[in-house]
């Protein structure tokens, strides 16, 4: 995984999971890459998983079972589709807005683009 600067690399690892998780790649309550293989397939220190894991876990996402590792939560999937849709509307849209109106896009040519891909 190529991380970027512009975000800390352990919410970058979050972003990954929500990514295995929207795709099927993770599927519920099957168990999930443990920190050590997660940290160990990323070269990441351990403590920044731990980091990613902890908010996942606080999050009802993955949950432990004891002696068998982490399992994925079975309403995982909605529940980060809410968490991403909530981040999209509060982040990426107000920040789209900004940038079309710098620019002099309307949704009209917005529309117009996505109808002519």
């Amino acid at each position: 995984m190529d991380f970027n600067n512009n975000k800390p690399i352990y919410q970058q690892i979050i972003d990954l999971c929500f990514t295995k998780i929207l795709s099927g790649a993770w599927g519920p309550d099957r168990r999930v890459p443990s920190l050590r293989e997660l940290a160990a397939e990323l070269t990441v220190n351990n403590h920044t998983v731990l980091k990613a894991f902890n908010y996942l876990q606080s999050e009802g996402i993955i949950y432990p079972r004891r002696g068998l590792g982490l399992f994925l939560a079975p309403n995982a999937k909605q529940h980060v589709i809410q968490v991403q849709r909530e981040k999209f509307f509060q982040h990426t849209l107000p920040e789209l807005f900004r940038t079309m109106q710098l620019l002099n896009i309307s949704i009209d040519e917005i529309e117009a683009h996505l109808h002519s891909i």
